[in-house]
């Protein structure tokens, strides 16, 4: 048996539709679902499940102007699910382990490092040296790489290969390593 859905032209005009609702609505919601967590991160995911059940619900909820209570009861069920759900992973003991810290890298021999790849890239040829700083320097992509450089995808992939494989057999890269 279905419910009836809402037909009066009060509640349609309050909200045509769930997106319109999600719009309006969204950054209060929002604040509820943080006061009820104490990661952002977590209330955007527990308002995005309150969300979808509402969403779920939608041709069934009769009364338009009451979706506010619907969606913080939806809010309020998941997140005490969610508290239930949750595993423990603490247990008593005597002694508190700590971990062996791990040795700080040297700040000298990571500048070494960069300098000696940056010498390395610099012995490249022009064309391979733009290739090499353009994807990896700057993070493009190897589409974007071509687009600015005029050259095909696949030229871009063999010469970045070739010069990835000079800077391997780059001898000060070797040492500095």
């Amino acid at each position: 048996m279905t419910t009836p859905v809402c037909t009066s032209a009060s509640s349609a005009a309050v909200f045509p539709s769930f997106s319109s609702y999600v719009r309006a609505r969204g950054p209060v919601l929002l604040r509820t679902a943080r006061s009820l967590t104490a990661n952002p991160s977590d209330a955007e995911d527990l308002l995005q499940t309150a969300l979808t059940k509402t969403f779920v619900a939608w041709e069934r909820i009769e009364d338009h102007r009451a979706l506010d209570g619907y969606v913080r009861r939806a809010l309020l069920n998941t997140r005490t699910s969610q508290w239930r759900k949750r595993k423990v992973d603490e247990f008593a003991c005597e002694e508190i382990p700590e971990p062996d810290p791990l040795p700080a890298p040297d700040p000298a021999e990571a500048q070494v490092l960069r300098d000696a790849m940056w010498r390395a890239v610099l012995r490249l040829p022009a064309r391979q040296r733009a290739m090499v700083v353009l994807r990896y320097y700057e993070d493009l992509s190897e589409a974007q790489t071509a687009e600015v450089l005029g050259v095909s995808v696949g030229t871009v992939k063999s010469a970045v290969s070739r010069a990835l494989a000079k800077l391997r057999e780059d001898p000060e890269l070797a040492v500095a390593a």
